[in-house]
């Protein structure tokens, strides 16, 4: 990458030229974000995974910007017109709008006034005017009459038209009244002309709203551009005009001599017309994209802290499940699945209104959990759920038994997926539904891997924001979170073997072919035997892959095998085996790592080594908790202002947080009843899936909305 791209991602991100340089160097040698941050400290000064996903999203954004660069080189030659200036002010570009200015006066285009006014020859008075070569234009005019032009003022009104887009293809001018629009624009949202049911519309919130564009929050601008998309909202900007015409006049008459009364006269009507007809609503549609990609990066940020919170979420562990789906009218489909996750059982029971067969029900949940040893229960928190949940507590349980409720978040999309469908092919949607129910429990990193991340329901405005920064931002998400937990090499599927650092879906397969001919891994070195699975792979992923029965204990840790014989120096100098030193802290303790600092190996991957040796094998995650909702509460109906109730946030955006408090419909706490103090995110006083005391403020039947605060004293 060209130095001066280097340069700019390290003054956007704060970062020193050489990490930016290193960290480059190591994506185009193929390495991943997970690999660089954690086994490359050295080489790029210890960035984080943040830190190089940026750099990697700018590498990849400069990738683009040089192949447009190219393309509008090659345009502008082939016109004949491309000089050194121009040429030097492409290559030196770094932003795409910049680029897209230098070429538009030479971009192809439709007939537009100005190339009407050049077929019929006018552009040499249009050159005399702008330049003041013009002394008298009027009477200059009268040279370009023809059957085209009938009289001066309509070769005058010509010229102005060629003048009016040469003055709005100024890039200069436009970089100048896009500064001046992104920080001082109004935007403006009314209820529009063609709307009848404004009564029942769901932006009736936007219909009088404005406020400085440059300040509008993420959420509220994202709901206004879809409620215009849908043609129910007005969008429009308002700015100081005379403002944006004074800057104007400025660009356009500096460093030109002083104009005659008359070209100045002419210069200003085209001025005005180039602002009013062409500029304004040009500059408008750039700063309101710009204003939306800004909330577009705002949002997906919410939708990443919100899925690694999701993802990394406390599992249970290899316990053996029962599993609920609950329903009314259809019953409650039941599944029970082994310490591994998998089909032991199904059925189906009706235990609630309209069948009310309880007394069956009851046998069969008992008789279950009696034969399959059921050491937790999972209920999905869909329809009928707390009555299932309350169906089952009345139920008389072997001491230690667990009951979860679980999101059925993505569970649907998943029950009818092809992931789904090959797992479990005799079953339908129901079974499968219920399966991913109990394994979320179980592991929901390991579940929810098999599900695409924009059908979790975490996030705000998913729909509205851009699909491929999106995409980016959760696969990026989903990657971090897989390898930062680590995955048993033995155990794992596919589909979470794909999220390896390196991996990817074909080798993945691969992987899981060779386990099933040759049984389980015996060692890390095992997986340069799999098809397709090189060096450059495998140095990109035996770190994050576990093997806990392995002879060798460094195979269930997160040390690389590259680094197994300094580990096997370090152990040996102090008369210990690897084995032996993974189990003594205190002999831990008394290394001095300074001592086994090379070029290659510094201080930061030492450090990474000794923790890892003080912990092999352990999840990083917490151990999942029961939580317990108020147990006369059951709809919205039963909610009355003032009540204090237990929660879990099940979603955070920028305006606030979700909290799920048993029933039906979540209730929003609004960032303003979160904290007595100033917070500029919500993700300052909660996370995703926290157990969380609210005070009901408001509820709204008709609408079926609840206002929950955080404020509860």
């Amino acid at each position: 990458m060209i130095n001066l791209y280097i340069e700019h991602i390290s003054n956007q991100l704060s970062i020193k030229i050489w990490q930016v340089e290193h960290c480059v160097a190591l994506l185009e040698e193929g390495a991943t974000i997970p690999f660089i941050s954690r086994y490359r400290k050295e080489r790029t000064g210890a960035l984080d995974e943040v830190q190089v996903a940026e750099i990697k999203h700018y590498f990849l954004r400069f990738q683009d910007l040089e192949k447009r660069k190219t393309a509008v080189l090659a345009s502008i030659e082939e016109q004949g017109k491309l000089t050194k200036e121009i040429k030097k002010e492409i290559e030196n570009c770094v932003e795409p709008q910049k680029l897209e200015d230098l070429y538009l006066p030479f971009k192809p285009k439709r007939r537009t006034k100005a190339s009407i006014a050049k077929e019929k020859g006018l552009e040499p008075l249009a050159s005399a005017i702008y330049d003041l070569v013009s002394s008298d234009p009027f009477a200059d005019a009268g040279k370009f009459i023809n059957e085209e032009v009938p009289s001066k003022e309509a070769a005058l009104s010509g010229a102005r038209d060629i003048i009016a887009e040469w003055i709005s293809e100024d890039s200069k001018i436009r970089e100048e009244l896009r500064t001046q629009y992104s920080k001082f624009a109004k935007i403006i949202s009314k209820q529009h002309k063609d709307l009848t049911s404004a009564e029942d519309s769901k932006y009736r919130n936007y219909f009088d709203l404005s406020g400085n564009i440059s300040g509008m929050p993420a959420h509220r601008l994202l709901a206004m551009l879809r409620g215009e998309r849908e043609g129910e909202l007005s969008i429009k900007l308002e700015i100081d005009s005379d403002y944006s015409l004074n800057y104007i006049r400025r660009g356009v008459f500096k460093k030109k001599g002083t104009p005659s009364a008359a070209c100045r006269e002419q210069i200003e009507i085209a001025l005005e017309d180039s602002y009013k007809r062409l500029l304004h609503s040009s500059i408008e549609n750039e700063t309101i994209k710009a204003a939306k990609d800004k909330a577009d990066l705002d949002s997906v940020k919410v939708f990443g802290e919100n899925l690694s919170a999701l993802l990394l979420a406390p599992p249970v562990g290899q316990k053996r499940v029962l599993a609920l789906d609950p329903g009314f009218r259809t019953g409650c489909k039941v599944v029970c699945l082994d310490s591994q996750g998998e089909l032991l059982h199904n059925d189906t029971i009706y235990p609630h209104p309209p069948v009310n067969e309880k007394i069956q029900a009851i046998k069969k949940i008992s008789n279950l959990v009696e034969s399959y040893k059921i050491e937790v229960i999972a209920i999905g928190d869909g329809t009928a759920s707390r009555e299932t949940e309350a169906f089952i507590k009345k139920i008389p349980m072997p001491k230690g038994i667990q009951i979860f409720s679980v999101s059925e978040d993505g569970a649907s999309v998943y029950s009818a997926s092809p992931v789904a469908r090959e797992e479990f092919p005799d079953y339908d949607v129901t079974v499968r539904g219920a399966i991913s129910i109990g394994r979320r429990v179980m592991d929901p990193l390991a579940e929810l891997v098999k599900i695409d991340p924009k059908s979790i329901g975490v996030g705000q405005y998913q729909h509205d924001i851009d699909q491929n920064l999106l995409k980016e931002m959760l696969d990026n998400t989903v990657t971090s979170c897989v390898n930062r937990v680590g995955v048993n090499l033995n155990t794992a599927s596919k589909h979470l073997l794909s999220y390896v650092s390196g991996i990817g879906p074909s080798i993945a397969q691969n992987i899981v072919n060779f386990r099933t001919e040759n049984g389980p891994f015996k060692s890390r070195l095992e997986l340069l035997k799999v098809k397709r699975l090189g060096d450059k792979v495998f140095e990109q992923c035996a770190g994050f892959l576990r093997i806990p029965d392995s002879s060798n204990p460094l195979d269930n840790t997160a040390v690389h095998p590259e680094r197994y014989d300094l580990v096997k120096t370090i152990a040996k100098d102090i008369s210990l085996s690897p084995e032996e030193l993974i189990k003594n802290e205190s002999a831990r303790e008394k290394i001095d790592i300074k001592k086994y600092v090379t070029q290659d190996v510094g201080i930061p991957t030492l450090t990474d080594i000794m923790e890892e040796l003080s912990k092999p094998g352990r999840d990083p995650r917490k151990v999942a908790q029961v939580m317990e909702f108020a147990p006369d509460i059951h709809s919205i109906e039963d909610l009355k202002t003032g009540m204090i109730l237990p929660g879990i946030v099940t979603n955070i955006t920028n305006f606030g947080a979700f909290v799920d408090i048993g029933i039906k419909q979540d209730g929003l706490v609004h960032i303003s009843q979160m904290s007595d103090r100033f917070i500029s995110s919500p993700s300052e006083v909660v996370k995703l899936q926290q157990p969380v005391q609210v005070k009901v403020i408001d509820i709204d039947l008709k609408r079926g909305r609840i206002q929950l605060s955080l404020k509860t004293e």
